[in-house]
């Protein structure tokens, strides 16, 4: 071989050991940028074999991964500080973890060369500065308490609880009737409707799972025994917001549980701690709080609620009754009895003629046109004709000439007929509007219908509109909002869930003050003397009697107030208005001293 030749074999060789010494990141900042950067796109195997312990390193990596269920991870290395063969680089880590959670650190990775070549010198603290060599990370949550719903005195209505579900296949059992009325014996305490004809029949129909009933678990867990193994009958259970009673404004919550069953949940807390090998907690490296959702507080009174439901649930027709404080508009209480319950919420959103109750906007549009005081004299004859229309007094009695208060008090259909007549298009429903009955509510937590008047140059229909029949109807609601009006002398905002918007739909034009103490003076003179007596023995109470002839009978009212409460009575169909008299009377009698 020549000279020539051997000398370039030596420098093939050279630059073939220069290529090979120079693969690779070189330097301990250019290493840790490697190491950062695999370990940073979840490549524990890259990541481990730039340490000089890559079976250790392996094992650790992966295990935060894993134990922190880390969706991305975010590395930056800084300066190195460099001593001979050892060097720490500064390291920051940012995790994202589940649920947007992030978690951010520095720390300083190990360094280290040996035969000319740095790697990570492998310790736990190249994970997590406080990371031990034994230990691992894991990441835990922490629930957030639900919101819970209360009632005005601060008792619950409703909780975060579960519920089981009670479903029933007929095709499934071979002796379905018997099923059906084991079903219907041991459920009939929480629902009293269940029959077991009703259960089988329904359950036939539906071909597949008929759901009989919904229970709270406490419910279920007393009478398991007697359902478990029933053939076709199936559980299932789940979370959900849960009444503390069932017979407390059963209607009422269930439409607050559906305004607030979205926000419920508070937002989880959490937190990453170290656990030794013996899987014991040895520090806390960082922790969020939960944040509980702040609890629902609702306007509703349980005592006044309780004295409502249980004065309308005596009568066999629907019966309903709202109570509203006039100072701050808060519902106090929505009551309805079942006969009213199977045509739903209708003392919000049911429109009804009011009757002789409706007398309250006449005469306060009378009193606004200077048509009238409670002192003027009207006439109150057996029957008065007006334009082609007949208007009679109930069983034709007559007063003769009285003050527009005694005809208030007695409920002249006569007086108030021919006051009707003479006032202008607009004057009823301008009154009406002034009174809070017109007007389109929008209260979070509850369906609400406005009254409707509306204006007439028709001499009929304003005359029979101002006796509250005609076109006029209204909802016992915005009833009970024309005696809250009149208590308080201005119409207040409705509202049910505290903190809650209630948006307003129409003008609210102010009541003269002489006309709130017009009507005022009327209404009391209605139970001192008129046809309110019965309930006279109940405080001071201002009030307004009513029967709305209607197809098959007449609609029973009462509407006034007492204090600070307002309210609204109506049996439908119920006759004679001395029976919502005696309901709401039932309901004060009912109330802790105090109310």
């Amino acid at each position: 071989m020549s000279i020539r030749m051997f000398s370039a074999l030596i420098v093939a060789a050279v630059a073939v050991a220069t290529v090979g010494c120079a693969r690779g990141p070189q330097g301990p900042l250019a290493v840790a940028e490697a190491f950062t950067s695999a370990f940073a796109q979840h490549d524990v195997p890259a990541a481990a074999d730039l340490t000089n312990l890559p079976e250790k390193a392996s094992a650790a990596l992966g295990s935060a991964w894993d134990n922190l269920q880390a969706e991305e991870l975010t590395a930056r290395v800084g300066s190195a500080d460099v001593t001979g063969d050892t060097a720490t680089v500064e390291y920051t880590y940012e995790w994202r973890l589940p649920k947007n959670r992030t978690w951010t650190y520095s720390g300083k990775l190990q360094m280290g060369r040996s035969g000319g070549h740095w790697s990570v010198r492998w310790t736990s603290s190249n994970i997590h500065p406080k990371l031990g060599d034994t230990q691992t990370l894991v990441l835990r949550a922490e629930p957030a308490p639900r919101a819970r719903v209360n009632e005005q005195s601060g008792s619950d209505v409703l909780v975060p609880g579960k519920v089981v579900r009670i479903a029933f296949t007929a095709r499934e059992a071979t002796d379905a009737r018997g099923v059906a009325t084991t079903l219907a014996n041991t459920l009939r305490p929480f629902d009293d409707k269940l029959t077991p004809d009703a259960i089988l029949h329904a359950a036939k129909s539906a071909g597949g799972g008929y759901p009989v009933a919904v229970l709270t678990e406490n419910e279920f867990d007393a009478v398991r025994g007697d359902l478990l193994g029933l053939p076709g009958v199936v559980f299932t259970s789940e979370w959900d917001m849960v009444s503390t009673d069932r017979d407390f404004a059963p209607d009422l919550i269930t439409q607050v549980r559906q305004t607030v069953i979205d926000e419920v949940d508070g937002k989880a807390g959490w937190s990453v701690s170290t656990l030794n090998a013996n899987g014991a907690d040895t520090d806390v490296l960082t922790e969020v709080q939960a944040q509980p959702a702040p609890s629902f507080a609702l306007s509703v009174d349980r005592n006044v609620q309780n004295a409502a439901q249980r004065a309308v649930a005596a009568p066999t027709e629907q019966t309903m009754m709202v109570v509203l404080r006039p100072s701050t508009g808060a519902i106090l209480a929505v009551a309805q009895n079942e006969a009213a319950d199977k045509d739903g919420p209708i003392a919000t959103i049911g429109r009804f003629p009011p009757g002789s109750v409706f007398k309250t906007v006449t005469a306060a549009a009378a009193m606004a046109e200077g048509r009238a005081t409670p002192d003027s004299t009207v006439p109150c004859p057996s029957r008065i004709t007006i334009g082609e229309r007949t208007i009679p007094n109930y069983d034709f009695f007559g007063l003769g000439d009285v003050s527009m208060a005694t005809a208030y008090e007695r409920s002249c259909n006569t007086s108030f007929a021919k006051l009707a007549s003479e006032l202008p298009a607009d004057a009823l429903s301008d009154a009406a509007a002034k009174l809070g009955v017109v007007q389109g509510y929008t209260v979070p937590g509850i369906p609400i219908a406005a009254g409707s008047v509306p204006p007439s140059d028709d001499l009929i229909q304003r005359t029979e509109d101002g006796i509250g029949q005609g076109k006029v109807v209204v909802s016992p609601f915005a009833m009970a909002m024309m005696a809250a009006t009149v208590a308080h002398g201005s119409t207040p905002v409705p509202y049910l869930i505290e903190g809650r918007h209630t948006e307003i739909d129409g003008d609210r034009p102010a009541v003269a003050p002489e006309v709130i103490d017009g009507l005022r003076a009327m209404m009391r003179q209605v139970v001192t003397g008129g046809t309110a007596e019965r309930i006279a023995d109940q405080g001071e109470i201002y009030g307004k009697t009513g029967e709305a002839e209607v197809a098959g009978g007449s609609h029973a009212w009462f509407v006034g107030y007492r204090g600070d409460i307002a309210f609204a009575t109506l049996l439908v169909r119920g006759g004679s208005s001395d029976h919502a008299v005696r309901v709401t009377r039932d309901m004060f009698a009912a109330l802790p001293p105090g109310y």
